[in-house]
């Protein structure tokens, strides 16, 4: 199948969301540093770290999935309409700048007023991330 539009994560960090890109044809990748570490269950490349995370109580297309205020090195799909649980929301996948692999997706708008405060917010889902404690 065809691979979907990858924009520069330039253009994924509008808002100040996602660190990386590709700047004339070279992966700029971010490099995170913390004590809780989150990357890409595929090829490790550095997501987001714990004191992002913002909740454990989500639910993707994998099972359990994970909020976060910030991811970095990620590359969004076009923005889509979904209708969840939670009421209908406009949505991007997020795909690792490395692998380009599937990692969730960032809220661009939610329509319900309950649900506002997820917008500019990522999900990760726990199945396609690993995490890994850097320090004790």
């Amino acid at each position: 199948p065809p691979r979907p539009h990858l924009p520069s994560n330039r253009e994924a960090s509008e808002g100040g969301s996602g660190v990386g890109g590709n700047a004339m044809g070279r992966l700029m990748k971010a490099y995170l540093e913390g004590d809780v570490l989150y990357t890409c269950m595929q090829c490790s490349t550095h997501l987001s770290l714990h004191d992002k995370l913002i909740s454990t109580n989500f639910h993707g297309r994998t099972g359990k999935a994970f909020l976060f205020s910030k991811v970095v090195n990620v590359s969004l799909g076009p923005i889509e309409e979904r209708i969840f649980t939670t009421g209908r929301h406009s949505v991007c996948d997020i795909y690792c700048i490395s692998c380009h692999s599937n990692v969730g997706w960032l809220y661009r708008k939610a329509f319900e007023e309950s649900q506002k405060y997820k917008e500019g917010k990522f999900i990760v889902e726990k199945a396609l991330m690993r995490k890994t404690q850097l320090r004790k």
